[in-house]
Formats: C-alpha cells, structure tokens, sequence
C-alpha cells in the first residue's frame, strides 16, 4: 500500500535534500533554483571527482561530498538525515549492463536505503519513451528503473514522483551545441534518423517541475511529462544550431543501414561517442509528449520556447564571451 501522508514530510520541513547527480547539466540548474527557493536549506551533491562540484561549489546551501553513489554504504549515508531526495543519474552511451546499472540497478539500492532510512520522499527524472516495448537499452533500463520505483511505492516504502523530460536544451547542453560544432567544422553534415521527432525542453523548466514535484504533496506518486511547446524534426533542429551558430551547413540525409554503420564506427572510435546505435534504436519512438500523462502545466509551468533561448547561447557572440572566459580561467591557473 502507498505510505500514509502522515509519515511524508511536507513541502515545508524538506530542508535537507540529497541531490544524485547535482553536478551535472540538470543538477546545476536545480542547485541553483532550490538555493533562490531557501537559502538556508543545504543540498548535498556528492560527486566522485571534487572538480566537478566547482560549477555548484559557490552556492552556499551546496556541500559536496565525495562518494560512489553505486556503493550501497556510501549511498546510505549520503541518505541518511535527509528530508527528500532527487535523481538525476543518467547515461546515454553503454552496454546494456552498464545501462541496467545506472538506470535500474542504482534506482533500487536507492529505494532500499531510502527506506532503511525512513526518507520516502524522491524525485526520479526519467525519459520520454519510456514504457511498454520500448525499443533501446536506454529505454528499456529506463522503464525498469520507474517500476523498480513504482514497487517500493506500492510496497509502502517510498513516495516517488517520476519526471519524464523530452530532449532538455540550455547553454551547456550536448545536444544543439554539438550539432553547431559539427557543422563548424564540416562542409556537409550527414544525419541519420532525420526524421525522428523531438519536443525540446528548456533545462530552467525541468529544474523548476523538479522544485514543484518536491514542493507539492499531490505530485507523490505521479508521472509528469516534460516538453516544451513545440515538436520539431531532427533534421529541423540540426538546421536551427546550424543558422543560430552561424554555421548552416548542406545535410546528407543516411538511411537506416548507413546511419547504422555509421553509429558503429562512432561508437569505436575514442572517447565518448557522437552517436550509437542504441540512440538510433531510442528515436524510433517519438520522443514527444503523449498527452495522456500530466505535463509542465499540471506543475504550473508554461513552457519555455527553444527560440525564445537557444539563439543566444548559440550564437557567435555567445561564444566569444564563453571563449574569453576560458582564457581567463586559463590565465589564473
């Protein structure tokens, strides 16, 4: 049975909030929203590499604390004390067992010490597409990882609320700065998957239904879709990092077998690949809002358009400043 409002913390007394994943694209973002929501609250991000908490560090509700989140007695004593707690751990490039752990495995030992120490209340970001069939390995670690979630509720252990983001675009994202950089630097552009629709989210509005999902008690044990206003098309938000960079480049539409091939070779190469073939297989569902799940609005948030952001972090002038400030880090070091 669902647990008893009686033993979930309100909205008021979640002062200490544990933050899975604070460091990262998201997690800053909601680092940030949560210290203008209560600077006297404290957000612990633990972190495996000090350096990566510096983005966070100057929050001052933000202690970073070195851990392997992976590790069942280090996680618990990142739980421990804690009013709530939010997960933001994600990949998208891996085998299918690297995917079971980051997206299944990791939800479980959470619900576990979430539960030995009575903290029922947690915020789960997800994905669009996940559900029944879904045809990735991150798709599919991702629907495990939700009814891993959705069991610990109904076995009256814990008070989750699922966030299910479209695409999540912001100034440091990896997904339109790297379709910009790409045509910065090639003649053509080839694509696969031109096709596959989108429905982009600004990362200010996922930081925010996140801050409302802990806020409010109707949203526990609720599925929230994240979109914002607008679906558009692979090939059509290629283009639009293309003309807002400045950088608008021919497309070499692939078919599937080619995109595939090429997918493979990416993922051989060095480093953190461009593209998988397990990315290819995730855009075969739409990756849009169904309508049939409440959405930002249920939340109160009026999505922000891409247009409305995208152009101007983008945008040559953008980079110029970005590329002074580098240089200047630079010069201190």
């Amino acid at each position: 049975m669902p647990l008893p409002s009686s033993v979930i913390p309100s909205s008021s007394r979640l002062k200490r909030i544990l933050i899975l994943g604070g460091t990262g694209f998201v997690g800053r973002a909601l680092c940030e929203q949560l210290f203008e929501r209560d600077p006297s609250g404290s957000l612990v991000v633990p972190t495996r590499r000090a350096r990566h908490a510096d983005a966070v560090r100057p929050l001052p509700t933000v202690q970073p604390v070195p851990a392997d989140v992976h590790d069942d007695a280090q996680l618990a004593r990142l739980v421990a004390g804690c009013d709530a707690v939010v997960n933001l751990v994600a990949i998208l490039h891996g085998s299918a067992a690297e995917f079971e752990r980051v997206h299944v495995a990791l939800p479980r030992r959470l619900a576990r010490a979430c539960a030995a120490a009575g903290v029922p209340r947690l915020v789960h970001v997800s994905a669009l597409g996940a559900g029944p069939g879904a045809p990735s390995n991150y798709l599919r670690s991702k629907t495990e990882g939700e009814a891993v979630l959705m069991a610990a509720m109904q076995a009256g252990t814990l008070a989750p609320t699922l966030l299910r983001p479209s695409v999540i675009f912001g100034a440091e994202d990896r997904f339109l700065n790297l379709f910009a950089r790409l045509q910065a630097l090639a003649p053509v552009l080839p694509l696969a998957g031109g096709d596959a629709r989108f429905q982009p989210v600004w990362v200010d509005d996922v930081a925010r239904a996140i801050v409302a999902a802990l806020e409010r008690d109707d949203t526990l044990g609720g599925i929230y879709e994240c979109a914002g206003p607008t679906v558009y098309t692979l090939s059509e938000l290629v283009y639009l990092a293309g003309r807002w960079s400045g950088h608008e480049r021919p497309q070499l539409r692939l078919p599937l077998a080619l995109g595939r091939v090429q997918a493979l070779l990416m993922e051989l190469a060095p480093g953190e690949p461009l593209m998988s073939r397990d990315n290819l297989d995730s855009m075969r569902v739409p990756n849009v809002a169904t309508g049939t799940l409440p959405g930002l609005a249920a939340l109160g948030i009026t999505p922000t358009a891409l247009e409305a952001v995208a152009p101007g972090y983008l945008g040559p002038r953008y980079a110029r400043a970005r590329l002074g400030r580098w240089r200047a880090q630079a010069g201190r070091e």
